[in-house]
């Protein structure tokens, strides 16, 4: 029976690949595009879907959930270090720009074949934070055949001349 083998296992332990994807969500937060190979990639989706919709609920208890899992990597400047975690990234900036959106908020684009292993590389993104509207559908327009084109110009000119 194969039960409970829905995630890749990428050939590492348990404890390496939840490291792994710790550190691939975290450099996703901090960067908003990374590239990695595609199986990974794949799996990492899910988990930064999850991440964000963990951080469009913006409680205290959210945001400890994401902080045991992101990495507190600090990018300092000008002195605000804690202003650039990932969990501070996650919750301030990438979360409310899908307030919106129900879903969805990773795309995952294939790249190139890695010239030492050829492996298929791929590129995981946060897409456009904000959702654009559906396009209204373009009404067809009515087709005028020439035939009905004359006849008109024909009757304008009777009712014209009379």
């Amino acid at each position: 029976m194969n039960h409970q083998s829905k995630l890749r296992k990428l050939g590492r332990s348990p404890s390496h690949r939840r490291s792994l994807f710790r550190n691939l969500a975290t450099s996703l937060v901090l960067h908003n595009r990374i590239e990695t190979t595609l199986p990974k990639a794949k799996e990492l989706k899910v988990i930064a879907d999850k991440l964000v919709t963990l951080a469009k609920k913006n409680t205290l208890h959210a945001r400890r959930q994401a902080m045991s899992y992101l990495y507190a990597i600090n990018r300092e400047a000008e002195g605000n270090a804690h202003k650039w975690t990932a969990v501070h990234r996650l919750f301030e900036e990438i979360a409310p720009s899908y307030s919106e959106r129900q879903g969805g908020y990773t795309r995952v684009v294939r790249t190139r074949k890695r010239p030492g292993d050829n492996t298929q590389m791929a590129m995981i993104e946060f897409v456009e934070g904000s959702v654009a509207a559906k396009p209204e559908k373009k009404r067809k327009r009515r087709v005028v055949r020439s035939k009905d084109v004359a006849a008109e110009a024909a009757a304008s000119t009777e009712k014209s001349a009379s």
